[in-house]
């Protein structure tokens, strides 16, 4: 019988875990597969470690590993899929709001008809503030439109992969990760489910609107030259600017002989040009500070304790 893995990205998920292993079961007893869980504890605060060993000891399928601090959740989806050993795989998060009942016709696509990757986007997102939403509207349409890796609209992390796909995103080798970028940039074929918007059930979320910013502001940098050459046209028109500046204020005050000092004109030239160059030199230093942390060649993750070999 051949094998699931469920990778499931853990941090500060007690009230849910046993709340999402008890959904999951009534859904994986109706497929005919051998099923395996691989739970990843993101150095969570609460008592997240020990209801996995709690759940590990009533369930031999459950494997879990916990790192040593928290690393964020692409390294506990790395974490989990470099663990995972099944011929199909599955990343779901545990917060149900990724829908269990699609995996048996994820699984069908794969089997049938011929699918290497089968992923969900929610049609809709009714349930989040209405700012986060435009800012996630904005996000994908503006990577779509900078980036040669396009990414789908309302696509989830919950998707169902071969072994021959999770090899491919394991050859991917950087440390500053972006999966739903790198999901797309490995290819294959891929058909999308789509289902509303669900909420929590029980717990509260870790990604707060700063948070969901700066995510998205590392999956621009990752995919994308595009602030590199706005940097660079934003330094062009500047210096044109500041040459036909320099012109106007020479002929007036050669044709007036303007006796009024120039000191507002040239604090707003230096305070513009300033800004200018702060701006571009902020846009290189991130670039610059992503290939500090690739050569350093630190680890992504840790690992403190996990029940499997």
């Amino acid at each position: 019988m051949q094998e699931l893995s469920v990778v499931v990205p853990c941090f500060n998920e007690e009230k849910m875990l046993p709340l999402f292993i008890e959904e999951v079961e009534k859904i994986f007893e109706k497929m005919e597969v051998e099923v395996v869980y691989y739970l990843v504890n993101d150095g969570s605060t609460d008592q997240t470690l020990s209801i996995l060993r709690e759940l590990a000891q009533q369930n031999s399928r459950i494997r879990y590993l916990s790192f040593s601090r928290n690393f964020g959740k692409e390294a506990a989806l790395l974490a989990g899929l470099k663990a995972a050993k099944g011929d199909f795989i599955t990343v779901m998060d545990a917060d149900l709001q990724d829908p269990p009942h699609l995996l048996p016709e994820m699984l069908r696509l794969i089997c049938e008809d011929d699918y290497d990757v089968v992923g969900t986007r929610r049609s809709g997102r009714k349930g989040e503030p209405p700012i986060r939403s435009w800012f996630a509207q904005v996000f994908y349409k503006l990577i779509n439109n900078i980036s040669d890796t396009k990414m789908v609209d309302g696509a989830r992390d919950f998707r169902l992969m071969t072994r021959q796909v999770v090899d491919a995103i394991l050859e991917l080798k950087e440390v500053n990760r972006f999966s739903k970028g790198l999901f797309s940039w490995v290819g294959f074929k891929i058909a999308y489910l789509s289902y509303e918007n669900r909420e929590r059930i029980a717990g509260e979320t870790s990604w707060s609107f700063w948070s969901l910013f700066k995510y998205s502001l590392e999956g621009i940098i990752n995919f994308s030259e595009a602030p590199l050459n706005i940097a660079t046209f934003i330094g062009v028109i500047s210096c044109l600017i500041s040459f036909f500046t320099m012109i106007y204020y020479f002929v007036v005050n050669l044709i007036w002989d303007n006796p009024v000092p120039g000191w507002t004109s040239t604090a707003c030239i230096i305070l513009f040009i300033g800004g200018l160059q702060l701006f571009c030199l902020g846009i290189i230093g991130k670039y610059l500070g992503k290939i500090f942390l690739e050569v350093k060649r630190r680890p992504i993750y840790l690992i403190k304790e996990k029940n499997f070999d």
